[in-house]
């Protein structure tokens, strides 16, 4: 019998499972009310008690197995299933690494299949790029991204300011969506250094024509500092943590404004 493996349990039933964390729109709470739900981002684990369960660990594994194509499909799959009953049918953001668009040329297939499956139009997917290497073959990689936004699929890029996210990357990509890193989110409020690097993201982003999303964000004084300086968009343990996928027959995602309006309350604004 062959041996099972640890790439076979991800893979298998329930080996992945789907957290989603919600992005918020700021533009209201700068005006005193509650944040807007914008989109919620899928954010898979892996298998539960295993030494891979954490993201972080889960996807280095993969990486060094080179089955980020395999997984990454595994983990949009589950993602558009979980999504598929949550009231409102916000945007969905998903992650994928930039190999998987080089190397996977069916990957537009793969969504618009999937999508149908559970009656989500594709145009819901916000397709988060994780770039962990340098480049490979760069024309299959922008074809595939030409592709996607043929469908209407949005597409972020992970970690701006970090690993491999350039400015050369950034022009090329044009995203609709910047995503900068926590390392200069955490603490902006007392770090002019990390204050500089996001307002020069702020105007890159806008001068290209795309949003920002600030992720990370724990305390009021950061969340403050970071629409100060123009960010368009929120995420971070302030406003909500990671939770199980909601549906049409459990909470809504506004649920979890409560938490940003309790927040602020406690701390006198």
């Amino acid at each position: 019998m062959k041996r099972r493996t640890l790439l076979h349990d991800i893979l298998g039933p329930g080996g992945l499972s789907i957290l989603f964390q919600p992005i918020f729109e700021t533009n209201s709470a700068i005006k005193g009310g509650q944040p807007m739900l914008f989109a919620l981002e899928a954010l898979a684990r892996g298998p539960k008690g295993s030494n891979v369960e954490p993201a972080n660990v889960l996807f280095e594994y993969v990486r060094r197995k080179g089955k980020e194509v395999e997984v990454d499909r595994a983990c949009i799959a589950r993602a558009i299933a979980a999504s598929a009953g949550v009231p409102g049918s916000p945007a969905i953001s998903v992650n994928v690494h930039a190999s998987t668009l080089e190397r996977d040329p069916n990957l537009t297939d793969f969504l618009i299949e999937t999508c149908s499956t559970h009656d989500m139009p594709v145009s819901r997917l916000i397709l988060e790029i994780v770039e962990q290497q340098k480049f490979w073959d760069e024309r299959a990689f922008f074809d595939a991204l030409n592709d996607l936004r043929g469908l209407g699929v949005r597409i972020a890029l992970d970690d701006i300011g970090i690993g491999y996210s350039s400015h050369r990357m950034l022009i090329e990509v044009r995203p609709e969506l910047f995503k900068i890193d926590r390392y200069f989110i955490n603490g902006c409020t007392r770090k002019p250094s990390s204050r500089a690097a996001i307002e020069s993201i702020v105007l890159l982003a806008s001068r290209l024509g795309g949003r920002v999303v600030a992720e990370g964000i724990e305390t009021l004084a950061d969340f403050d500092t970071v629409t100060s300086l123009g960010i368009d968009l929120v995420q971070g343990f302030y406003f909500a943590r990671p939770a199980l996928p909601l549906t049409a027959g459990g909470a809504s995602p506004i649920i979890h404004t409560e938490t940003y309006a309790t927040n602020r309350q406690e701390q006198g604004q």
